[in-house]
């Protein structure tokens, strides 16, 4: 099969699509952009792979960026959505669907007293800081250089190279103004963060935090700065927002704040929670989610909030997980697959390791140093790993689309595709290589 025959559908649908979409897509990563090429359309999924519209299949590790945590149209979650859809797709209205999710969550998690479920994860985080904001009668909000937390106009900043914590807009169309009421720190770093709080820290709302950073990169914290930071905002009156739209009933069922015996005062999910349908939530402290409409001031509505056949997708798919102690199967299956790709990566001297945690890996170029935030991340870094993308996709292995991604491993990943895709993974590092 020639690479022409391949691709040759989705090339066509993306000359189609880029003359009415900006980019052809409408997620910037779909593009290709970090990794070059045409990118390819699928037609169909089933459990640990997809069929491309060429009709070739892929052994899939972006698994829709997270969500599918059982892999793609899981039978049990499948018959849950087949009989929602058969009785009702959108309300509009009261319906005991999101209350049986909201029910299962809140008693399982007890730092979410509360929780209002929206359609996105950009959303969750934007909902979160107003009610914090609100709490606190405070303006302004600190985050941390390489986490991301949506595409809401105040969160789309970086680094200023001005004072301490200054942050300047990472995107045309965010106003000064707006991005004046975000301050940026470092990741890995007390002192830094010492420093914003010493300048600002009566006028900081919240600060909100990837407990686990998977958004630029796999840049796991030490402990003991993630509890500096919190005892910092704790000290100055500021809220402390876990944003775990990754990490929540991915890394465990009560997410990192479950794994660091941490309670936040807001929490943020999506991804896992709605099963591969478009859900998420924010929650935490009673006394500060019913600030929010109608029982308190903040606004926040959503005309799909809460949609029936996702809330059913979602509760099936996280009682599944806990029936079969998903958690425990996924840690050793990932552990197992990335320890042998390290080592034959390593005994072939090969540039590029595997960073893991629970059921995420991040591929990426050798480095000597752990890397905790995004200036630790080789520079070489996205061009070699377009090379091992592409070769990867040769060999039927679809790996998220840029060198900063992360992958996901389901429990529809059987040992005999991870077999698979370790040689796959391993002959495309050995061809990216010059």
């Amino acid at each position: 099969m020639t690479p022409e025959s391949k691709t040759g559908l989705s090339t066509e649908y993306f000359d189609r699509a880029v003359r009415i979409t900006p980019g052809g897509v409408h997620s910037p990563v779909r593009a290709f952009k970090g990794v070059g090429g045409t990118p390819i359309f699928f037609r169909s999924a089933q459990g640990g792979t997809m069929t491309s519209v060429d009709g070739r299949e892929y052994i899939d590790f972006c698994q829709s960026f997270g969500p599918l945590i059982l892999g793609h149209r899981d039978p049990d979650v499948s018959e849950a959505v087949r009989e929602a859809i058969d009785t009702a797709w959108s309300f509009g209205a009261c319906e005991p669907y999101s209350l049986e999710l909201a029910e299962w969550i809140t008693s399982r998690l007890p730092w979410v007293e509360m929780l209002r479920f929206v359609s996105s994860g950009t959303e969750a985080v934007m909902s979160a800081l107003r009610v914090a904001r609100a709490a606190t009668n405070r303006n302004r909000i600190l985050k941390f250089e390489g986490c991301y937390h949506g595409h809401s106009d105040s969160l789309l900043v970086k680094a200023g190279s001005g004072l301490a914590g200054e942050a300047a807009s990472s995107s045309a169309g965010v106003s000064n103004q707006v991005a004046s009421d975000t301050l940026v720190a470092p990741l890995d770093d007390e002192n830094a963060v010492r420093e914003v709080f010493n300048r600002h820290g009566k006028e900081i709302a919240a600060v909100i935090l990837e407990p686990l950073p998977a958004n630029y990169g796999l840049l796991i914290q030490r402990r003991e700065f993630i509890d500096e930071v919190i005892k910092l905002a704790r000290a100055n009156g500021a809220l402390v927002v876990f944003d775990e739209v990754i990490s929540g009933f991915r890394v465990a069922l009560g997410g990192m704040a479950e794994v660091l015996g941490i309670r936040p005062d807001l929490v943020t999910y999506g991804k896992v929670i709605g099963g591969g349908f478009p859900v998420a939530a924010y929650g935490g402290r009673k006394d500060l989610m019913e600030l929010v409409a109608p029982v308190g001031p903040v606004y926040q509505a959503g005309t799909l909030s809460a949609n029936p056949v996702g809330m059913r997708a979602g509760l099936a798919t996280l009682q599944k997980v806990e029936r079969v102690n998903a958690y425990a199967h996924l840690e050793e299956r990932t552990a197992n697959f990335c320890d042998e790709l390290k080592a034959r990566l390593k005994e072939q001297g090969l540039p590029f390791r595997v960073t893991l945690t629970a059921s995420i890996f991040w591929l990426h170029s050798t480095t000597d140093q752990p890397m905790r935030r995004i200036q630790q991340i080789p520079s070489q870094n996205a061009d070699a790993f377009a090379k091992i993308f592409h070769a990867a996709l040769d060999r039927g292995i679809y790996l998220s689309p840029s060198g900063y991604e992360v992958n996901f491993v389901s429990l529809a990943h059987s040992d005999e595709l991870l077999e698979r895709a370790g040689k796959a993974i391993l002959e495309a590092a050995a061809l990216a290589v010059p």
